[in-house]
């Protein structure tokens, strides 16, 4: 019998922070080493939130190669600047410190590698909110993620039955279903309420404010199962 709902993990990009103009100039500027112009950086939006070599496949029909070669030349820009082209999501803070004083644990389940993961929430003093920062590796290993959310269970002695995903793209609520974990879609991100509806989400945030009251309404519905 499971203790109930114990552990929160989040999604980062788009979720906690809104990365939009450190990701898109990175992207842009990866596209560029390859004769690719861009119009306006909001054409690079679905770049958000899905791992990186996969969308440089998918968005721009790139080889294998190319791809490796647009995530090194992303990198470039991105490990240097646009780590920091980023701003924390209005109500985030509020909202991790209420959550963790109500007694739950917090961790972050992220296709972005762990380190500018831990970069990012560092420099915005987001990091002590959490037990347990969880990534992809800077090898494209552990990016899908299924991968990253089963990787931050197992790290931690977490029961699915156990915990919730938060994110905002279908990615992350796919993930969630494949690990066995209830999912938290958000609308202020970067997927459309219809992309987390289509990927199977269990509840929908359309504000920062409505993720407690989906978290408590979950927590009481399994005490009162009991």
């Amino acid at each position: 019998m499971g203790r109930g709902l114990q552990n929160i993990l989040f999604d980062l990009d788009g979720t906690l922070t809104d990365p939009k103009e450190g990701i898109t100039k990175s992207v842009e500027y990866a596209l560029n080493k390859f004769d690719i112009q861009i119009e306006h950086l909001d054409e690079l939006l679905p770049y958000i939130g899905p791992p990186l070599y996969d969308s440089f496949i998918e968005l721009h029909h790139f080889t294998e190669e190319q791809a490796l070669q647009a995530v090194a030349f992303y990198r470039e820009r991105y490990s240097a600047t646009g780590l920091f082209e980023n701003m924390v999501i209005e109500g985030i803070p509020q909202l991790l410190e209420g959550l963790k004083t109500n007694g739950y644990s917090l961790y972050v389940a992220t296709s972005k590698p762990t380190v500018f993961a831990a970069q990012i929430l560092e420099h915005y003093k987001l990091d002590h909110y959490f037990k347990h920062i969880g990534g992809s590796n800077l090898d494209g290993t552990r990016s899908k993620k299924q991968e990253v959310i089963q990787y931050v269970l197992d790290e931690n002695d977490i029961h699915p039955e156990e915990a919730v995903m938060i994110g905002d793209r279908k990615h992350d609520i796919i993930g969630a279903i494949g690990c066995g974990v209830e999912s938290i879609g958000v609308t202020f991100g970067y997927g459309p309420k219809e992309e987390l509806e289509q990927a199977g989400v269990d509840h929908i945030a359309f504000r920062v404010e409505e993720i407690a009251d989906i978290i408590q309404h979950i927590s009481l519905r399994e005490r009162c199962t009991k």
